[in-house]
Parts: C-alpha cells; structure tokens; sequence
C-alpha cells in the first residue's frame, strides 16, 4: 500500500536514550482552568483552602470538558484570571506548596463494571490526548459507531520530542496493559501499535511482548512527518480514508496516543488522576537537554534553569515540536495537560517572503493531496465557494507546505485563516 506523502526533516531526537528525570517539587503552582479542547472547568476551591495530591480543583457541567487535579498539596493563594498561550481567558488555581505530597482521600482505584462505569472513570481521570491536541478522552472513548480497530499512536513524528519514546521505553507494560483495558472496556477486537521506523528498540520490545497476542499488530511506518497526525496513521495503518466531514469513528477506528493509553492504565489501577506531564526540554538554548516529569503547573522556566537554558538568549519558545507546537509568550506560563516539549531556540530568524513560483513542491508533500497555493490565492481574495472545492476544511495544519517552500510563504497558516471563512454546520 502507497504511503501518504510528507516531509522528511531532521528528526534532532537528542534525548532519545535520556531517562525521564524527576523535576523537584516548585514552590507553587499555577494551574489553568482550560487546558484541553472544550469547555473550561469552573474553580471547586478557593483562597485560603487546603488541597491534596489528587484532589479535583475544577470542574464543568459541559460534556465536553474534562476535570482537573492538583498536582501538589499546599494552599490555595489566588483564584484568577489567566490568558493561555492561544489567548484565550480562563480561571487559574495557584497553590503554595507544602512539600508534604499528602495524597487526597479522593485517590482510590475507580470502580469499574461496564462501559458506562468505564467511561465515567476515564472522564474523572482527567484525560486528553496526551500527544498535544488535548482531545477529552472519554469522549473519543465513547463514539456512536462500531468500532473493530484501536489504533495506538506511537509515531511521534516531530523533530526534538521523545517523551512518547520513553514511555514505550520506561513503562512498556503500561502501554500494553493500556491496550488491552481499552480493548477489553469496548469490544474492540483489534489493536494496531503503529511506530516509526527511527525506534527499533521499542519496535523489538513490543514485537517480543506481542508475540502471541493475535489481537494486538505491531506496525511499523516509515519515518517520515506528519506520520503521527490522526488521518495520516489511520491510512498508513490500515488504508481506511477518514473522509470531509468524519470522525476516525466513522470508519470503524479510535485513535489513542500510546502516553495516554499508559496513563489510562495507571489510574485504573492507582486512581491517581492526570497530575504530571513528561516533556522533552530541548533547543539550542539548552545545554542540557532533558526528559523531565513535572507536576502541571510548575512554571516553564524553572524546568529551563533545570536543563542549564541560557535563558537571556533564548529568540523564541515553543510549547510542542517545531512543526506544529505553539509559542510560548512568557517563561514563567506553567506545564499544562496537553505539554509534551518545550523548546527553547537562540537562532531563530525570521524568513523574507517572496512571490510564488508555481514549483508546486507545497502540493507534492501534502499528505490529503490538497493545494495550498491556490488555497493561498483563493483566501486572499475571500473566494469561500472556492475554498470549498479546493477541501481547505480537510487542512490537518502540519506545516509540511511552509517548511517544503522555497519562497517561505506561510501556507499553513493561511490554511488555518481560510478554514476560519468556511461557515459551520
């Protein structure tokens, strides 16, 4: 089968052999109230009041939402506003740490003895797609098709990042254990473990440990960007095209990301809700570039001093990989659910545009086939009903046609504003 088409960039996996290292307790948190896709949770505690490991700290009645958990047990200093790195504006708990770790008396493995009890017990759990896009996961876990294969993305495409590579590396188990409970909860028949060929020793581990599981296919795909993004896995995977307009679901498939199947596994078995986060710290500010397991909240630049950044020359900050990751205005934003790497750069200048040339490489590297120079021309003129036919809706935003342009024209960009004119259904 035809892989889809993409890039192929310096992977830069700097950290691939460092083992996750322990961050020391901050002196204080901040933990936003929004930190997934959907609605932000409501503050549950207030100035002056004692929390615990584990203990929920905000919620919401929206379905699609996700609670969230203190990370650290201290007291609570201030209940305010906070504006996220995509601008938006949501509450943030800051809590004092005591340096107790006192656990919450909430933390108890959930009961669990249908599909129902299970998906309850994910969405408490606080979890989302742990691979950046912070998708709730209960919702995904609960579709309204059939679903006969689960796919567990373990590509981890973008340069830099191995915090999913440690994973497979540091709790192998967890991840088939993860599988397996998913499999198991939903009456999933088959699971695919998709990874990159650039890890042979986690292909050979999990090769070795399903060896005589039928349900469970080991796959391996070629290194090549954005292997890892949900359309582009699924196809590789299985062949199976997720058309305009679906969901995954629709074609009989749940994707989970291999940290997040961990992580379910974990908290089934221990009730300890999403509380830290494994992130990559890297760049060429950095002088010691590092795996570090952090509680959410702890600020980005303590995790900085921690790997010897050269802090006053950093030119620019990444939450996420180069391709697809989010700058960080402020270093001292906290460590959130959906953090996977930050990336601190010294060298970063900015390219001069030009005028197309009409090379058409943006197009050939596209892995959806579209055409983002004439999806250029067509938003510049506001022509919608153009957009439509050019499918700009099924630009996935990875960044493949700006980095391939000879003429650094900012086409994935102008995808996402092009996309923004298309009314919603």
């Amino acid at each position: 089968m035809k892989k889809l088409n993409g890039i192929r960039p310096d992977h830069r996996k700097n950290t691939e052999n460092s083992a996750t290292v322990e961050f020391p307790l901050p002196a204080k948190v901040v933990i936003p109230m929004s930190m997934t896709m959907g609605a932000p949770c409501e503050p549950l505690v207030k100035v002056g009041d004692t929390v615990m490991v584990g203990q929920k700290i905000g919620d919401s009645q929206a379905a699609f939402s996700v609670p969230v958990h203190s990370g650290v047990s201290g007291k609570v200093t201030a209940v305010s506003n906070y504006i996220t790195a995509s601008g938006a504006v949501c509450k943030a708990v800051e809590i004092e740490t005591d340096g107790q770790q006192t656990v919450s008396e909430e933390v108890r493995p959930p009961e669990v003895n249908d599909k129902e009890s299970f998906i309850k017990a994910v969405r408490e759990s606080g979890a989302c797609g742990l691979g950046g896009a912070g998708f709730p996961t209960h919702i995904k876990l609960d579709p309204r098709t059939p679903i006969d294969t689960l796919i567990i993305n373990a590509a981890e495409c973008e340069p830099y990042i191995t915090a999913d590579y440690r994973e497979m590396i540091e709790a192998p188990d967890d991840v088939i254990g993860g599988i397996n409970m998913v499999k198991k909860q939903l009456g999933i028949k088959f699971a695919k473990l998709a990874i990159e060929e650039n890890k042979p020793q986690a292909i050979k581990n999990f090769t070795e440990m399903a060896e005589n599981d039928d349900t469970i296919d080991i796959v391996t795909l070629p290194s090549r960007y954005p292997q890892g993004a949900e359309k582009v896995i699924i196809y590789n995977s299985t062949g199976r095209i997720v058309k305009e307009g679906e969901l995954p679901a629709d074609e009989g498939v749940i994707v989970l990301n291999v940290s997040t199947a961990a992580f379910l596994y974990r908290y089934m078995n221990t009730g300890m809700p999403l509380v830290k986060r494994r992130l990559t710290i890297d760049g060429d500010a950095v002088k010691e570039p590092k795996n570090v397991s952090a509680v959410i909240g702890t600020p980005f630049r303590e995790l900085l001093e921690f790997c010897k950044a050269d802090i006053p020359a950093v030119k620019k900050l990444i939450g996420g990989g180069p391709m697809m990751g989010m700058s960080i205005p402020d270093m001292d934003m906290p460590v959130v659910k959906t953090s996977n790497a930050l990336l601190a750069i010294k060298h970063f200048d900015e390219r001069k545009t030009s005028a197309c040339i009409r090379c058409g490489r943006c197009v050939k590297v596209c892995p959806i086939g579209l055409m983002p120079a004439d999806i250029d021309k067509a938003y510049r003129i506001k022509n919608i009903d153009e957009l439509r036919e050019l499918k700009v809706t099924l630009c996935m935003n990875c960044g493949s046609c700006t980095y391939i342009c000879p003429a650094n024209r900012r086409l994935a960009e102008t995808n996402q504003l092009a996309k923004a004119l298309i009314p919603r259904k």
